[in-house]
């Protein structure tokens, strides 16, 4: 069964979120050193929290793996990418470690 990853990106008074610097730079780093276990990226920017409310969340990354054993080797090799969250923001971004059902 596929196994999923979402990094959840949160708003809160005095934090900043470089989306420039996220897709061109730290994107292309998940991809070098995790890519090999990756079936699929979906990054999606918060515009809105509903209507007329601002976003909650900056940005949520959902990586998608074959399977758990595909999902512990990308989280093994994951350690680049994690050092480079502080290059665009001061955000401690929330892990979602999942089973994909449907």
């Amino acid at each position: 069964m596929a196994s999923s990853l979402q990094v959840i990106y949160p708003v809160a008074d005095g934090t900043t979120f470089d989306y420039e610097y996220y897709l061109s730079k730290h994107m292309e780093i998940v991809g070098a050193c995790m890519g090999p276990h990756i079936e699929s990226t979906l990054v999606t920017k918060g515009l809105a929290g509903g209507p007329d409310a601002p976003p909650g969340y900056y940005a949520v990354a959902t990586i998608l793996c074959k399977d758990q054993d595909a999902m512990t080797a990308m989280l093994a090799a994951a350690g680049p990418a994690l050092a480079d969250i502080p290059n665009f923001t001061n955000v401690q971004p929330h892990m979602l470690i999942g089973e994909v059902v449907a």
